[in-house]
């Protein structure tokens, strides 16, 4: 973010640098041993703030104030120690200076210098915009920073702490750049943060991406938040009262604090459930963190549910909300004891409770574990986490499988959830939510799954491919001749049973790939297509293969790893894709945005296209992509699939606007989903509004009624979002609707 402007700092902008680094010296003094600590965060920002002299961001504030806030980040949010805050305030020194890896060391050691080292090789190959030489040197760029999770995980959670800093000051940035570093900043960064315990990092993060990617939605719910804060705030400030009594009479020391959802937490709920801000019962939480007595037989679990049992017994709870991530702490070692209580007021408030050990590893994450480690704390967590650090690294290393697919591969690992189950001994082992039998056999031994024949869970026999539930008890059963087969791939759910069939089949490779050849052409004919270059084409995006040859489609099909059971629908949907005109502002000098009509057929320039996934209209806020035959694909920008795309693409965003779609008399298909009280005539009255009152097309309509209420979609054509928001509030006037909500096809 440098803009390699050298320029006279003012007397304001050295009293700026002055008041910052008092601040992180502060929060500093707090996490440094002694003095001799303390004296060496002096001397790193003394050397870094006289190595930036001069330089200014794209904000125009002194270079300096980014290291600062990036170190502060370091230890407050993160809690980690000396050495990461003075490797945080030189971690651009090398990249943006003479000053070598060498210099750094000489002058603050090994540790320090090897900390710099991998910050730098992570900025290098994060802003090398030369694309050239491969297909996506952003897969391979996240590679490197993944691989430093094995050298020093410390390097990572800096860059997590310069990522966060750079998302703050984002509006800065280009909105080409902006896009890229968004999306990046959802697809590996987010869980990455998730992953590693850093609640706050991941949250503050997800904010930003919502507030730019969905500023309309972001402002509404954030509107929407403070309303209900000032409207909720005496009832929960009551609902604490009894239980800040009962806690307090039965001797606990304590303090109790009152959370609401984020922004984007609401938003993806509303998103991915189809509901209303309004119907998101969980909107508000209260937090006990509490010191637990240690001259007890008592342990932190037991005094958990001693307060749990407390605060049950003054407000009914909910029984299918409670969360116990004492007894089984997530992966990332967080753990807590949810529940959600009606208040006496009739609202619902979930409670969690914590010891203050589980409150500073749910803030600070890995960071906490290893300070209480120190102390002596049981190692059960960190081990998961170390865990999850070494089945990382045997991905990473892994040759036969490409950039893009391993991209993909450590994102499905972030963002996964798990569950636990027991050996035939009884030994607990957690597993990802959704793996089978096979990927047990696997995750015990890759032979024992090359070997495998069926299972018996819970003393039942069952095949290979039964879904694992919580709690169950599996004993894999063997044969000496038996050999990894074709269809395991179509259940085997993890990343590592899959790799070893695959590497397994590798054999059958070329034979299997004939096979798929043969295949496609057989169903193509079929449908009316030929297999050539543009079918190709069409499959290989369609199905996620982006940086191989047509062999490895042809691979794919014939393993049965890739079904063929959509192709006419694949085929049909790439044909009727709807073209016509968009503005596109790109910077050609870096100064000022030059305007380009793009057009299917008048200015031959570029097509574009609408992402079947996202199904963005006239009036969305969305994001292009610039295919090699000149094609730009539009996302909405909020699209899980654009941000996937850009965290591997983003040399290929470009950023379109609408134009009026009426002039061109286009149409777009969304989905409207309708909740409410059925009644007689309701159906006909929806049905007639839409298409006789406000002209607009229905293409389907479905609804199902059970004891009273409704629930349903409609799929419409309209011009542009204008025209849905319209129809939208018009149709939540009608007597029994409860809800419409805008949700994907």
């Amino acid at each position: 973010m440098v803009m390699g402007k050298i320029s006279e700092f003012t007397q304001q902008d050295h009293e700026v640098i002055a008041r910052d680094y008092a601040d992180l010296r502060e929060a500093a003094r707090k996490r440094c041993a002694n003095q001799k600590e303390l004296d060496v965060v002096q001397k790193a920002f003394d050397f870094a703030n006289e190595a930036h002299k001069g330089v200014r961001r794209r904000s125009g504030e002194p270079y300096i104030l980014h290291p600062i806030a990036v170190a502060k980040i370091v230890v407050t949010n993160i809690g980690l120690g000396y050495k990461s805050i003075v490797a945080a305030l030189l971690h651009d020194v090398v990249e943006d200076t003479d000053y070598t890896v060498d210099d750094i060391r000489s002058l603050f050691g090994d540790k320090v210098a090897t900390l710099v080292e991998g910050l730098t090789k992570i900025k290098t190959v994060l802003d090398n915009e030369d694309k050239a030489q491969q297909k996506s040197m952003q897969a391979e760029n996240f590679k490197r920073i993944l691989l430093t999770l094995n050298d020093d995980v410390r390097v990572v959670l800096i860059k997590l702490a310069d990522r966060l800093h750079n998302c703050r000051t984002i509006e800065f940035m280009p909105e080409h750049k902006r896009d890229k570093i968004l999306s990046e900043t959802m697809y590996i960064f987010i869980p990455l943060a998730h992953r590693l315990g850093l609640y706050g990092v991941k949250s503050e993060m997800e904010d930003i991406w919502l507030r730019y990617k969905e500023p309309e939605a972001f402002n509404e719910i954030s509107e929407k938040i403070n309303r209900n804060i000032n409207d909720k705030d005496k009832e929960i400030n009551e609902f604490i009262v009894p239980i800040d009594e009962a806690l307090n009479n039965a001797g606990f020391r304590f303090e109790i604090k009152k959370r609401v959802k984020t922004p984007y937490s609401i938003w993806h709920k509303m998103t991915a459930k189809g509901i209303t801000f309004e119907q998101i019962y969980d909107l508000y939480a209260v937090r006990i963190i509490f010191d637990p007595e240690k001259d007890t037989q008592e342990t932190e679990r037991d005094q958990c549910f001693h307060v749990f049992s407390i605060i049950t017994g003054l407000y009914r709870y909910k029984a299918d909300r409670m969360r116990d991530w004492v007894s089984h702490p997530k992966n990332n070692g967080y753990e807590a004891l949810h529940c959600t209580l009606m208040s006496q007021t009739g609202i619902w408030i979930e409670v969690q409770i914590r010891t203050r050990r589980m409150n500073d590893i749910a803030e600070k994450g890995i960071a906490a574990h290893w300070a209480y480690k120190k102390d002596g704390f049981a190692e059960e967590n960190e081990s998961e986490m170390d865990k999850w650090i070494v089945k990382v690294k045997d991905i990473l290393v892994s040759q036969d499988v490409s950039a893009l697919e391993l991209l993909d591969m450590i994102h499905n690992d972030l963002i996964k959830t798990d569950i636990f189950v027991f050996t035939q001994k009884g030994e607990q082992r957690s597993i990802e939510k959704g793996a089978t039998a096979l990927d047990f056999a696997y995750s015990i031994h890759s032979e024992i799954g090359n070997r495998a024949i069926a299972a018996k869970v819970n003393l039942r026999l069952v095949p290979l491919s039964y879904v694992l539930k919580t709690g169950d008890q599996i004993e894999i059963i063997t044969a000496e001749n038996e050999k990894p087969k074709r269809e395991w791939l179509e259940f085997a759910k993890t990343a590592k049973a899959k790799k070893i069939i695959i590497d397994n089949l590798k054999g059958e490779r070329r034979e299997s790939a004939k096979i798929g050849r043969k295949m496609l052409e057989e169903q193509l004919e079929a449908i009316g297509y030929k297999l050539n270059n543009k079918t190709e084409s069409i499959l290989m995006k369609n199905y996620g293969i982006f940086d191989s040859k047509p062999e490895e489609l042809y691979f794919r099909v014939g393993a049965g790893i890739i079904k063929l059971g959509n192709l006419q629908e694949v085929m049909l949907r790439n044909k009727d894709r709807k073209t016509g005109w968009l503005q596109w502002f790109k910077s050609k000098d870096g100064k000022k945005d030059s305007e380009y009509i793009i057009t299917d057929k008048d200015s031959g320039d570029h097509k574009y296209v609408i992402a079947e996934c996202c199904n963005p209209i006239p009036g969305d806020s969305v994001v292009g992509f610039l295919a090699q035959d000149g094609t730009v694909t539009l996302h909405k920008r909020s699209c899980r699939v654009a941000d996937k795309l850009a965290s591997k693409f983003g040399d290929k965003i470009v950023i379109p606007e609408w134009e009026h779609a009426k002039k061109q008399n286009l149409s777009y298909l969304v989905r409207l989903s309708l909740k409410g009280f059925d009644r007689i005539g309701i159906i006909n009255e929806i049905t007639r509004y839409v298409s006789l009152v406000l002209s607009v097309n229905i293409r389907s309509f479905s609804l199902t009624t059970e004891d009273g209420i409704f629930e349903g979609y409609m799929d419409l054509y309209v011009n542009e979002t204008g025209e849905l928001e319209k129809l939208m509030k018009k149709l939540r006037k009608i007597e029994g609707i409860q809800s419409v909500v805008r949700t994907d096809l």
